[in-house]
């Protein structure tokens, strides 16, 4: 069941959080364990703040979400042995038909989410050398 909510109380935040760190943890190899504990304070924010969160849920536990806003896919994280099921493909599409996403940034580090988004009709159309922390993890910035 994948469902956009409005209303994101503490117990979901807390649930979300660790389908991010599971995902991050499985994804984003690059990151040290010190890193991921720092980024991790600024995700509950994240989620408050992001426009439409959409997110999956199996058994009424949340496995994925994703954060969109205007046409820029903000986020997207699917719990660690959720992964290679369809998922994530599920939740781009529905990000592009009823969302209009065209537009996402992924870490150039994270070669199977760059490989999932061209997968799915993303391009490459720019590439920074840090990302919006300023931290040296070059980012691709990907169009439809």
């Amino acid at each position: 069941m994948i469902i956009e909510v409005k209303e994101r109380n503490e117990e979901l935040v807390n649930q979300l959080l660790k389908v991010w760190e599971s995902s991050v943890r499985a994804t984003h190899l690059f990151l040290s364990d010190a890193e991921i504990e720092n980024i991790k304070e600024y995700v509950p924010q994240a989620l408050k703040g992001i426009k439409h969160l959409i997110i999956a849920k199996k058994d009424d536990k949340p496995i994925a979400f994703m954060g969109i806003e205007n046409e820029n896919l903000e986020m997207l994280f699917i719990s660690n042995n959720e992964r290679g099921k369809g998922l994530g493909k599920s939740l781009i599409q529905k990000a592009i038909n009823e969302y209009g996403v065209k537009y996402l940034a992924v870490n150039e580090q994270n070669p199977q989410a760059k490989g999932f988004y061209e997968h799915m009709g993303f391009k490459v159309y720019k590439r920074s050398e840090l990302d919006e922390q300023g931290n040296p993890y070059p980012i691709l910035y990907m169009s439809l």
